[in-house]
This record gives C-alpha cells, structure tokens and sequence, in this order.
C-alpha cells in the first residue's frame, strides 16, 4: 500500500531505524519468487525509498533506495532494476540502478535511478533483486516541494556560526569513534554571508547524534573528508536540524530551508546564488563531488 507522505518532525522522530525507512517510502516483506509462477516467499530483502522529496518535473530527478536485511541490517551489493508506476497508472520499463558505495559504512551502499516524475500522488516502486526475486515500495510525490529544487534562487538568511550560535547548542553534533564531541570546521560563516557573494557555496543539513536512518554522521564526514580537495574552490556549511540535544525546537534556516521534509539533505548553490545540485537521504562521496563540481562549473 502506498505510505502516507509524514512530516519531517515524524520523519525524524519514529523509534528505530526499520520503522524509520518504512515512515521514508514503506515496503512489502514479501519477494515474487519467479520459479512459482509469481506466487510469494518470504523475502530475504527489502527496499525502502531514501530520496526525502520527489517532485512533479519534466526532467528526469534523482531516485534513491537502499536495501535492508529482515533482522535491521543494511545490505547492499545485488544488481537491481526499478520499475515504477504512477497514480493510478502501470508500471514502466525497469531502470537500472547504480550503486553509490563510496565513503559509506560497509554495506549501507545507496541505489540511484534518475525518472521522471510528472504526477503529484502516490507512485508504486518494483524492486528487482539479482537471487532475491521483486520487492515493492511505496512513494508520494509532491507538486509544490518545500525544498529548493535546481534552478531555484537559494534561501539566504543568517544560520549558527561559532559567532553568532543563534540559540544553536551544540552548534554540531558530530561524535567521533569513541562518541567524543568531534564538531566540524564548516560553523565559521552564516549562509547570508556567502551565499550570492561571487563563490560557490555547498550546505549540507544534518544531525548526527539524532538521526534515526543512521545516514547524517557518514554523509558529514564525507563532507569533511573531500573538503580539501576543494579548499578555496567553494565553500562549506554544516547546519544542525535542532537547537539543541533534547527538544523540538528547529534551527530557523533549516526550517525555512527544508520545510516539513526529512533530512539529512546537501546543496550545491553556485557563486551567483542559485541552486544547481541536492541530494537527500543517503547519498556517497562521488554523489557529493559531482555535486560541488557543478556548483563550481
């Protein structure tokens, strides 16, 4: 059945990371098993979409699934096809997915397909697993997303800096091995400080310590880990979704950046302030490279 579109709030705060990915796109437990004549066996696998907020465009939009083990675990490395259907339609072609591994814990590895999405409702996934036979998934897609999309003017006002926190503490949650306080170096300048001003921006939107889908910390320090590569080239910001440890209570740029979607989410903004790249839910290290570099180019 196709899953209810949650708030971010919701998005965020269900228990546990298998109910987590069922909130994000939801699944079926159950694999068509292709030597029965389309009869159903238990699946060793299911798919749950990532990709935060699909839109009704005319140009083909990154789609993202990850695949999950029956007991929690992420499992990643089978070859797999997409097919989709939109509301009230039939099921297309399937799609190749490519597989994103770099940079990501062994096997959390993320599945991309590039649709075209022409129709807000509720669309229908068919994931085709190399050995494990079809899973199902379920997605809504919105006409009016709450986030920037390509082409869009970025949304420039004041975010915490190690200056000015705004109510912000801790200004990054990021842990290290140990879950030592290991906060990035990307809290210096505020968004309206840089963004428009001649240089490319990327910012990305991420609570390590309170992300249940277990993707914000690895897409930060995957962050952290290319800055270098770009040094003066562009220029990084990390926001925290939540003023603080505890409550509720939303950083105001990324409210006003992300609405009522999900997170963790990055955006390329190139030097004259327009949005040339976003990737959301679980995305790799090529995935964030390709994306600086267009905000570059």
């Amino acid at each position: 059945m196709p899953a209810p579109d949650l708030s971010r709030r919701a998005f965020l705060t269900v228990g546990g990371g298998a109910l987590l990915l069922a909130a994000c796109g939801g699944s079926s437990s159950n694999a068509k098993n292709p030597g029965t004549g389309g009869s159903t066996a238990k699946a060793a696998l299911s798919a749950f979409r990532m990709e935060i907020e699909p839109y009704v465009s005319t140009t083909p939009q990154r789609f993202a699934y990850i695949l999950v083990k029956n007991n929690g675990d992420f499992a990643s490395g089978p070859a797999t096809t997409l097919s989709i259907a939109p509301p009230g339609g039939e099921f297309g072609a399937p799609m190749k997915a490519t597989l994103h591994t770099e940079g990501l814990p062994k096997g959390r590895g993320v599945y991309v397909v590039e649709p075209t999405l022409t129709a807000a409702g509720n669309w229908r996934g068919k994931v085709a697993i190399e050995g494990q036979g079809e899973v199902e998934l379920a997605f809504p897609v919105t006409a009016n997303p709450d986030t920037p999309i390509v082409g869009a003017p970025a949304r420039i006002l004041a975010s915490p800096t190690t200056a000015a926190p705004l109510g912000t503490d801790p200004l990054c949650t990021r842990t290290d091995a140990a879950n030592n306080a290991a906060p990035c170096s990307f809290h210096q300048v505020s968004l309206d400080q840089v963004i428009g001003k001649g240089k490319p921006v990327v910012v990305m939107f991420a609570t390590p310590a309170r992300c249940q889908s277990r993707y914000c910390g690895p897409v930060l320090d995957q962050l952290i880990e290319v800055g270098p590569e770009y040094q003066d080239r562009i220029t990084p910001i990390h926001v925290e979704i939540y003023q603080d440890l505890t409550s509720n209570n939303l950083v105001t740029a990324t409210e006003t950046w992300l609405g009522y979607s999900g997170e963790p989410w990055i955006f390329g903004v190139n030097s004259a302030g327009v949005v040339t790249g976003r990737l959301s839910g679980a995305f790799a290290t090529d995935e964030i490279k390709t994306l600086m570099d267009q905000a570059i180019a």
